[in-house]
């Protein structure tokens, strides 16, 4: 059975894109964070090292930070490296939006963008990131709803343009099956190379992880975290 490839346009691999109704100052917040921080899709390329307040020497990009609390914590651990946070979610971008107001505005080495990533990605030029990040994405269980898995060919041919080479693939989740899947997608691919080197490494927590809400309802409710890294050749 061969597998349904989705367009190369944008699809939706998220799923809602509102929760419970903002207090006014989140919605305060957020204005904020968008009015200094959202990436702009005017350009058909994006000038990647304009986008950022100050000169950067990498730049990384996360896809769907949920509450951004992976995202802080390494843009605090390397204020040299830009950082651009992707969360159609938009009560995830205002628990971003409260924290950064907490730190006294948006970091010289923040951008967010609050729509589908694909169109993001396909507006990046080649080999402009160093790192990207998909850490418990929604696993879409039912079979149908395959399809909608960030984790498929045509998004790892996007990951593969805009990455450099040697650059990182991060996949977290507690999800056996999605696992499982972006084993096998990954290992088909010729662009990525998985990094494990022994059983143990894909059960380890990255260097300076500092853990996610998910991920802890995750361990209490008895699911096991894998975490992937897959290099691009």
């Amino acid at each position: 059975m061969s597998e349904e490839r989705p367009s190369r346009s944008t699809e939706a691999f998220f799923g809602r894109r509102h929760g419970k109704r903002l207090r006014p100052r989140q919605g305060s917040a957020l204005s904020a964070l968008l009015d200094k921080a959202l990436v702009p899709l005017d350009e058909a390329v994006i000038d990647v090292p304009a986008l950022f307040q100050k000169p950067v020497d990498d730049v990384r990009l996360e896809i769907g930070f949920g509450g951004g609390e992976h995202l802080l914590h390494e843009l605090q651990r390397h204020p040299r490296t830009g950082f651009i946070g992707v969360e159609p979610f938009v009560n995830g971008m205002a628990k971003l939006a409260s924290a950064v107001e907490e730190m006294g505005g948006v970091p010289a080495n923040l951008r967010v963008y609050n729509d589908d990533a694909t169109a993001l990605l396909d507006r990046l030029p080649e080999s402009s990131i160093c790192g990207i990040d998909l850490l418990y994405p929604d696993p879409w269980p039912k079979k149908k709803h395959w399809k909608r898995r960030f984790v498929n060919p045509v998004n790892l041919d996007r990951f593969a343009r805009v990455l450099r080479p040697g650059g990182r693939f991060r996949f977290a989740s507690d999800i056996d099956t999605y696992i499982n899947w972006t084993l096998q997608h990954c290992g088909a691919h010729p662009a990525f190379s998985w990094q494990a080197e022994c059983a143990a490494d894909w059960a380890t927590p990255y260097d300076g992880w500092p853990g996610t809400r998910y991920e802890a309802k995750a361990i209490r409710e008895g699911r096991t975290p894998a975490y992937l890294t897959f290099r691009r050749n």
